[in-house]
């Protein structure tokens, strides 16, 4: 990407930051819509119809960029609640069952269908992981015609790899099963069309690579699959009103807006609507292609400097599972915040006092890469990543103690 592009991120020559997978370093076209949208309000000048255009218009740009239609598209809070709107208005019975990979998943794509095990009796089927990915023959094989749902991350938040969504979801049709998407870490840094992926639902918030803030999201659900299902949580916005002011009432009749609108709720998070609108301006202005391009490139040239110093990069040397996440250490090796290996909390805690801004998840040190990022911030990573290898004499075996 451009310099030009660059300066947009204040905080891009503040740290070299390497976090988007938790959230985005925030351009200024957005911080200036924020504020705008503070200043209406803290002169009593906010104007509801504006705001509801302003929900509307990140609609329907959301829609655009993953080839869906506007009326296929809910507005949420963040990708916990996306999940939970639509597995909890699926039609359970008894006996049912939903396949997932839960060492890969964020504990919040775990947590609702052991849930909704104990109060619908349904299955949760988990597979193993294979060295880190989400096995598309395994998954396969744990469907059978009772399977309702798959549900699965298109790019895990740790270790990051790029996750064959398409194929999982044509296993899932053979079936007759639904697939669910957790796309946290990929709208905005990767071309997504809901269509070519086969998809039937899938979840987003804007805090990470849609580079806007927390507590504002999308669900998609393809329109068919929506019509049938009847929303776990009914409120005015989900309501088909014929032009009625949002209070109308009639006890006569339950008529659910079309397509996904009617997992509305309301009122909407408008700042959060305000932000995520300038955000998509920008990322339709560049072009995702661009930006996945950019985010990927840099990944992979990451990736092979830390694996030449002779550091354990997860998933050895770049290749089509490489996304816009590089990760360093033992997957799995660890919790939340630490790892179990010493080094690499030690190499953590060399590399954030040198000004670099990263992550730990499941143990492994996570470099997640932005639109922002430039070659100036790889070579910090590693000359900072160079020095702590002299310093601990890392992976020498002279006889002498390595770290």
């Amino acid at each position: 990407m451009t310099p030009e592009i660059r300066a947009l991120f204040p905080g891009a020559s503040q740290q070299a930051y390497f976090d988007i997978s938790a959230s985005s370093l925030m351009p200024q076209p957005v911080w200036a819509a924020v504020l705008s949208h503070a200043g209406r309000r803290m002169l009593g000048r906010g104007d509801k119809v504006a705001m509801l255009a302003t929900v509307e218009r990140a609609r329907e740009s959301f829609a655009s960029l993953i080839g869906a239609e506007p009326e296929e598209v809910a507005i949420t809070k963040n990708v916990s609640d996306g999940l939970n709107l639509f597995g909890a208005s699926l039609p359970w019975r008894a006996g049912d069952n939903v396949v997932l990979c839960p060492a890969l998943e964020h504990p919040n794509n775990i947590y609702l269908w052991y849930s909704l095990a104990r109060s619908h009796g349904i299955d949760v089927r988990s597979v193993a992981p294979e060295d880190g990915h989400i096995p598309v023959a395994a998954m396969g094989a744990a469907m059978d015609e009772r399977t309702r749902l798959v549900t699965l991350p298109s790019i895990t938040f740790a270790p990051g790899f790029v996750t064959e969504v398409k194929a999982i979801a044509a296993a899932a049709r053979k079936v007759g099963a639904l697939t669910l998407v957790d796309a946290a870490q990929s709208i905005g840094a990767h071309h997504t069309d809901v269509g070519e992926l086969g998809v039937d639902a899938l979840a987003v918030a804007a805090q990470k690579a849609l580079l806007s803030v927390y507590g504002f999201g999308f669900l998609y659900v393809r329109r068919e699959l929506a019509e049938t299902m009847t929303p776990v949580h009914v409120a005015r916005f989900g309501i088909e009103l014929d032009g009625a002011h949002e209070t109308a009432y009639s006890e006569d009749e339950l008529r659910f807006r079309a397509g996904a609108l009617r997992f509305d709720v309301g009122n909407y998070n408008y700042l959060g609507a305000a932000a995520t609108a300038a955000a998509l301006d920008l990322l339709f202005d560049w072009g995702v292609e661009r930006v996945e391009a950019h985010v990927r490139g840099l990944a992979a040239d990451l990736a092979s400097q830390l694996l030449d110093l002779g550091l354990p990069v997860v998933g050895g040397r770049p290749g089509p599972h490489l996304a816009h996440i590089v990760s360093v250490g033992e997957s799995g090796g660890g919790r939340h915040y630490t790892a179990d290996d010493p080094a690499m909390n030690s190499l953590y805690e060399h590399l954030t006092a040198a000004g670099i801004r990263l992550a730990i998840r499941t143990g492994m040190l996570r470099f997640s890469i932005g639109v922002y990022n430039d070659q100036s911030d790889i070579g910090r990573v590693v000359e900072a990543a160079r020095e702590w290898c002299a310093r601990t004499r890392y992976g020498q075996t002279d006889g002498e103690e390595a770290l």
